[in-house]
């Protein structure tokens, strides 16, 4: 029977050129174990989300997809939730409970499945899996290869007819891969369950499918048995015959005739067999000669625990890092090698022991990130923090060049990692490959003296993995020092210069590739299996084919990427620090305007002498604090010089006229008796800028929900120090929402403060001044920050601060005070 049956299916992302699925007619039939491979970027992950429709994504689609004879889209929510599971990459995406066995239990409760048969099923799937032992833990306790088979077993529990799954494996080591895909097998092979497995990870793949789909531009340009896959792609010299199995891509460089061995016992065999006929050429001895000079990166006798009482994660790591070196860091999930990284970079503190640069402690390094170390993370998308992958390149050049050279570097970053045409593309809508090219441009922006790499393989295919290693090189011969963490060994093998095996906390043997993987068994290359009886040395599939043949393997000569983008000096401007008639000006207008109002409280509630000394030196000391602030040269600029869009031009008028007015009216007409109408028409008012602010994309829950925590501790943070009425502290927050988050967001945060926090200090006519004092200082924080008028700096921000206190606030507030009084 036909579990799927696709007919020219055609898929467009908005506003894409070029269609991410390009007439896909497919059938896959009733228990088939199908791998999906192609280079990043082909359409694999967008194809896979089609055949499970609460995952498809928005956009233009033609053609028909049917699921065991019915259309995909007419099966009702149950029936698609019970039939097709989805495994996605990230362990942590998928799972959502804090318990192992409420997770198992988690979707057969949504299902309404009663008690009795959910405890059966949760029990099968545990002791199927292997579970028991952990079947109570909590799931932050697990490794990344238990999180990941909770997750298979958590969709198996509902007894799907299908499984999808995006590269799984993708963030597990060599031996959870493994494992985890013999668990597919499995399951395919006991339980009769369709598979479909998206992976670049084929070694292992490849020995359990039925099928290798080959997909290139969003279309299938290859299916066949796995055996006869390398001889398809090798005829029209297709860049995936750089990932094939080992044994297919030395078989197909010495004898490309015939169907290829695939597994590591096959490729055995058949050296086995050519070694009879054909003297094997003896590898040439490579000198393994330790590193010279200082160590530019040093790690001496180095404990970390996350908590008081919990285990040490590091344990006496004692490491040395050399100039110019790419070391690798090997080892299981769940052995420290990430949590080593953060305390090299300074995210960690350790306990015990010390980590040092140049001899340097860390920790009093200033400003680390500034030319010194850059971070590559394990989840490229803590890196994204704006709307296209263009803002996010240009936000990293910001403060450090003028237009012209962030326009150059941008370029230059784009084509050496290959991102050209995902430019305007939202980070978070590229596949996990793309993600990894675009948060690696984003740290080589940095220009790095120390690169700190974890996982930076994850999701990258063949092709892109020789560019990655083209780019370390460059760097390399620039005198960047490079750590990588990475579960990719046949990566480490061919390009690192020392690899050291993590284990328990700490580096228990270290030495170069050919040394290192030719003494282990399981952390080793698949060439290394295969040559280990006839070339014991051999690591690489260049070395079997080299003693084989006699010469390297032919390859296309490659095309020389850019050189890394060049570390380009800030303009130089110069400081001025003495005092400027226009700075002057200003200031002195701004203490004019202060007194002016504080003149008419007076005059209105008391003697004003007692306080004239006092208010005169206040504007004389805003006069020369404006005039003591440095001047710079235009070298904080608009992202893109444009006029201001509708969205922006909305929020000025809502804020300086509408908001005004209706402040204005509430106290004419209404007799300052309808506050609670003005403020709540207020908020309404300032809403409607707010999500225009969204007209563009959809709100992200994260998004919300900081909003909505800034708010929260701002009204505590005027809770807590209502003892001093002048001091401030929910403005900090109100100018960080703002400068975060658009100006928008800064009034609604501001205005929103004002208004709840009035409810434990008492709501009043005054409540709807207040709320626009907050507001604006939220406002123009994001006005100017967003408009490249106010530095990105702590200094600048709490100059700004200090002002919108004294002034933006002072003058709201002190004009409320004397329209709002009345004589008795």
């Amino acid at each position: 029977m036909d579990q799927y049956q696709i007919n020219a299916l055609t898929f467009s992302y908005p506003t894409a050129k070029e269609p991410a699925l390009n007439d896909i007619t497919l059938t896959i039939k009733s228990g088939e174990f199908i791998t999906l491979c192609g280079q990043s970027g082909c359409g694999k992950s967008t194809f896979l989300r089609h055949l499970k429709p609460q995952l498809s994504p928005h956009g233009e689609r033609t053609g028909e997809i049917l699921f065991e004879g019915v259309p995909l889209h007419a099966l009702d929510l149950r029936a698609q939730t019970q039939s097709i599971g989805f495994v996605s990459q990230n362990p942590d995406n998928q799972i959502v409970t804090d318990k192992v066995w409420h997770e198992l239990a988690f979707g057969l409760e949504s299902l309404g499945i009663h008690t009795t048969e959910l405890r059966a099923r949760v029990a099968e799937m545990a002791s199927f899996f292997g579970i028991e032992d952990w079947f109570y833990k909590n799931v932050s306790e697990l490794s990344g290869g238990q999180k990941q088979l909770l997750n298979l077993a958590s969709v198996m529990v509902m007894q799907p007819k299908v499984l999808l799954l995006d590269e799984p494996t993708g963030q597990l080591d060599p031996i959870a891969a493994e494992a985890f895909l013999e668990t597919l097998a499995k399951i395919n092979r006991e339980l009769g369950t369709t598979i479909l497995l998206s992976e670049h990870r084929l070694e292992e793949a490849f020995a359990l499918s039925d099928r290798i789909l080959v997909m290139d531009s969003g279309r299938i340009i290859a299916d066949a048995p796995p055996h006869q896959i390398g001889g398809i792609l090798s005829s029209f010299h297709h860049p995936m015959t750089k990932a094939l199995p080992s044994a297919s891509r030395i078989y197909l460089q010495v004898h490309p005739v015939g169907p290829c061995p695939v597994t590591v016992r096959e490729g055995k065999d058949w050296l086995k067999e050519y070694a009879k006929d054909h003297p094997l050429t003896s590898l040439p001895t490579h000198t393994s000669n330790p590193p010279q000079g200082e160590p530019i990166l040093a790690l001496d006798e180095v404990f970390f625990r996350y908590e008081k009482d919990a285990p040490d994660v590091l344990k006496n790591l004692t490491l040395r890092i050399y100039p110019g070196e790419l070391y690798a860091i090997l080892g299981g999930n769940g052995t420290g090698k990430t949590t080593a990284l953060s305390v090299i970079s300074g995210l960690l503190t350790p306990q015990r022991g010390k980590v040092t640069i140049w001899q340097n402690p860390l920790h009093k390094i200033k400003h680390p990130y500034q030319g010194l170390l850059g971070v590559l993370p394990q989840n490229p998308q803590t890196l994204f923090v704006k709307k296209t992958v263009r803002e996010d390149l240009w936000d990293i050049l910001d403060e450090t060049c003028s237009e012209t050279q962030k326009a150059e570097k941008l370029q230059e970053i784009a084509a050496l990692c290959q991102l050209g045409d995902l430019l305007d593309r939202h980070p978070y809508d590229l596949s996990g490959g793309e993600q990894q090219r675009a948060a690696l441009a984003k740290v080589l922006l940095l220009s790095p003296k120390i690169l700190l790499l974890d996982e930076p393989t994850k999701g990258l295919d063949a092709e892109f993995k020789e560019s990655l290693a083209e780019i370390l090189l460059h760097l390399k011969e620039q005198g960047v020092t490079i750590l990588m963490v990475s579960h990719d060994i046949e990566f480490c093998a061919a390009h690192a210069d020392r690899c050291g095996m993590f284990f328990d906390g700490s580096i228990v043997s270290e030495d170069r590739p050919r040394s290192f993987f030719s003494q282990k068994q399981f952390y080793t290359t698949a060439a290394n299996r295969i040559a280990r009886q006839h070339l014991p040395h051999a690591v690489l599939t260049e070395d079997i084919v080299y003693a084989c043949t006699g010469t390297l393997p032919t390859a296309p000569p490659k095309k020389k990427p850019a050189p890394p983008i060049p570390s380009i000096e800030p303009q130089k401007t110069e400081e001025k620090h003495r005092s400027s008639a226009l700075k002057a000006i200003w200031g002195i207008l701004f203490g004019i305007a202060f007194l002016l109002t504080m003149f008419l409280g007076q005059v209105k509630y008391g003697d004003f002498r007692d306080n004239l000394l006092q208010l005169l030196s206040l504007g004389f000391l805003s006069g020369c604090l404006s005039c003591w602030i440095p001047t710079r040269k235009s070298e904080h600029k608009p992202l893109t010089p444009h006029k201001l869009s509708k969205r922006t031009l909305i929020s000025i008028f809502m804020v300086l006229l509408a908001i005004p007015l209706t402040i204005y009216v509430g106290m004419e007409l209404l007799d300052d008796r309808k506050f609670y109408f003005i403020s709540l028409l207020m908020i309404v008012e300032i809403m409607l800028p707010f999500f225009l602010a969204f007209e563009g994309r959809k709100a992200r829950a994260h998004e919300l929900i900081l909003i909505s925590v800034l708010c929260a501790i701002a009204v505590a943070g005027r809770m807590a120090f209502s003892m001093f009425p002048q001091f401030k502290p929910m403005l900090a927050l109100i100018i960080i929402a703002g400068v975060c988050f658009g100006g928008e967001t800064g009034f609604l945060v501001g205005s929103v403060t004002a208004f709840v926090s009035n409810f434990f200090f008492g709501q009043g006519p005054w409540t709807p001044w207040q709320m626009f004092a907050f507001g604006i200082v939220g406002f123009l924080a994001g006005f100017l920050f967003h408009s490249g008028l106010l530095p990105k700096s702590r200094v600048s921000l709490c100059v700004f601060g200090g002002f919108a206190t004294l002034f933006l606030y002072g003058i709201c507030m002190n004009l409320a005070s004397v329209l709002l009084y009345q004589e008795n």
